[in-house]
């Protein structure tokens, strides 16, 4: 095997989202060959805020702000319930801020630190299974919990009130839900649990808070994204570029991959009218579905091309993070933990994480269904 084709299949299994999205959109070139019409194909407007948003939490990240939040609230907890309690809604609540993947970086690593302390390491496969329900469930609130979420709601034209409005059902009833898991699990003292966390480079916190009211100003149509996108870029690249060349940008390069590809088969008459037969009246369905095989961001982006039922779409794909491990990209960062620090639990993680996620996925499809 040549040196090329080694990287390009280390490229495949490391990016494999955007690589598929750049396939399909390279495929669908052959029937759409490029032509000026490409430039109205990608929603910069959402990739900039994505952009933006990204960068603002990887500064807080790195400051250590949400270790060191979650290391203060540790502090009052004197039971491994109590400790659960805190260590799942950690990323339950801040993943409506800063994203579900944030979280799960952030906290998941934490709670295996602070299970290790508290001698509690049986609690591993359902604390973290409930730490990533939690990530995902919190982040369906609003816009900037989820890529998916955020894109929509350019798409939608939705305010913000009605987005959370929205989905604040199903992650009311997510959250009790998490609750109740959590207290049931076997409850033991545990004496005061102590993370020496501190933040570094304090001083920037405040830089860090700016960035995030612009961002907010940005969602809110107050600001232009590209100005503020532009703004944050030449920041980092004279103060942090370390911290620019941590951004997600195979995420920015899946949109990108997968705007062109949407564009395209919105010009191929027949495939067109076959998706939107699909979805006519079944959106909601249909974005479930799809999420379980091609992840949630990826359905959110091929199916918002082809519907103007944008609230069964929304619903659909937040919901749809939900069911297999790769329903939401985001639960592979659980899973990759998890294989790192205990290879020998992978097998009954999976299978626990599966019964768990199609459990709720199901409580959640109930209570649609009731609404």
């Amino acid at each position: 095997m040549s040196k090329f084709v080694r990287q390009c299949v280390r490229f495949f299994k490391a990016e494999t989202v955007l690589s598929i999205a750049i396939l399909l959109a390279v495929l669908s070139a052959f029937f759409v060959p490029p032509d000026a019409g490409y430039a109205d194909y990608v929603d910069w407007d959402t990739l900039a805020l994505l952009f933006s948003l990204m960068a603002v939490m990887k500064g807080f990240q790195q400051a250590g702000l949400f270790n060191f939040l979650g290391s203060r609230l540790l502090g009052c907890v004197r039971t491994s319930r109590g400790m659960l309690l805190v260590l799942v809604f950690l990323p339950f609540v801040f993943s409506m801020i800063v994203t579900n993947d944030v979280s799960l970086i952030t906290f998941v690593p934490f709670a295996s630190i602070v299970l290790t302390m508290a001698r509690q390491r049986r609690l591993l496969i359902p604390l973290v299974i409930l730490q990533t329900l939690a990530a995902n469930l919190g982040s369906m609130l609003t816009p900037m919990g989820n890529p998916q979420n955020l894109y929509l709601y350019a798409q939608s034209g939705m305010s913000f009130g009605a987005l959370c409005g929205l989905m604040l059902p199903y992650v009311a009833l997510a959250g009790i839900c998490l609750a109740v898991c959590s207290i049931l699990l076997p409850v033991q003292p545990i004496g005061t649990v102590h993370v020496d966390v501190q933040i570094r480079r304090p001083g920037m916190l405040a830089v860090y808070g700016i960035g995030f009211v612009l961002c907010l100003l940005g969602l809110f149509n107050l600001l232009p994204p590209l100005a503020i996108a532009a703004v944050a870029a030449v920041y980092l690249a004279l103060t942090d570029r370390r911290l620019l060349a941590s951004v997600d940008y195979s995420l920015l390069g899946t949109f990108i991959a997968f705007f062109v590809f949407i564009g395209n088969v919105g010009r191929i008459g027949p495939f067109r009218d076959f998706l939107v037969s699909i979805l006519e009246g079944r959106v909601e369905a249909v974005a479930v579905l799809a999420s379980q095989i091609i992840s949630n961001v990826p359905a959110a982006l091929l199916l918002s091309g082809f519907t103007q039922d944008w609230p069964g779409l929304i619903v659909g794909c937040n919901l749809g993070g939900l069911g297999t491990l790769i329903a939401s990209m985001a639960s592979l960062i659980s899973y990759k933990q998890i294989s790192r620090e205990a290879p020998e639990l992978r097998g009954k993680y999976f299978a626990w994480f599966t019964i768990s996620n199609v459990a709720m996925l199901v409580l959640l499809l109930a209570l649609g269904a009731v609404l």
